[in-house]
């Protein structure tokens, strides 16, 4: 009976700290926390994402973080000039929103659903606004280090589809540096 009661109690902290919003203590090696961390550090990027904290979104990264975005551009490394990027996007779409978040996590990887919308109020990469709204469900896939921090991300959801719905046409990719002789 003492054991039974001893399991249902460890068992009863695992799941509140699966269920709670704070991050749990780590004190070992343990996959279970491991891997809770990496659940709750994918959600506190996506959350920072949408609260538009890109200093705080950086501060979970590894120093070596790549973004793949959804694979059809070349994958970003320079965090300046993510951070450019991602102030351009929250200047044209000031009412990003993310909702319906859930976490799915297996060792060092973590994939977050959700669903996000806006309206083009501002210009963004050299494209007037149209005032027109996107909504689409997405995931985003994270990779960890030994350490918990994120050291790449990627996304689903294809910039075709976002821009069509606003009206648009993508930009053009940028053009190849040219080699000097």
């Amino acid at each position: 009976m003492k054991k039974l009661t001893i399991g249902l109690a460890v068992a009863t902290c695992f799941l509140a700290a699966c269920n709670s919003k704070t991050t749990p203590a780590v004190g070992g090696d343990s996959t279970a926390i491991k891997t809770e961390k990496n659940r709750l550090t994918a959600l506190k990027s996506v959350q920072n994402f949408a609260d538009k904290k890109i200093d705080s979104l950086f501060a979970i990264c590894a120093a070596d973080f790549v973004d793949y975005g959804n694979g059809e551009d070349k994958p970003m490394k320079n965090r300046d000039s993510i951070k450019t990027m991602l102030n351009a996007f929250f200047t044209a779409f000031p009412d990003y929103k993310l909702s319906n978040l859930t976490a799915f996590v297996h060792g060092d990887s973590a994939i977050v659903t959700s669903t996000a919308t806006g309206t083009f109020k501002n210009a963004m990469m050299g494209m007037k606004p149209t005032g027109k709204s996107f909504k689409y469900d997405d995931a985003d896939i994270f990779t960890f280090n030994k350490d918990g921090k994120m050291t790449s991300h990627r996304s689903i959801q294809s910039t075709a589809t976002f821009f069509s719905q606003l009206g648009v046409a993508p930009p053009p990719p940028p053009a190849a540096p040219k080699d000097k002789k």
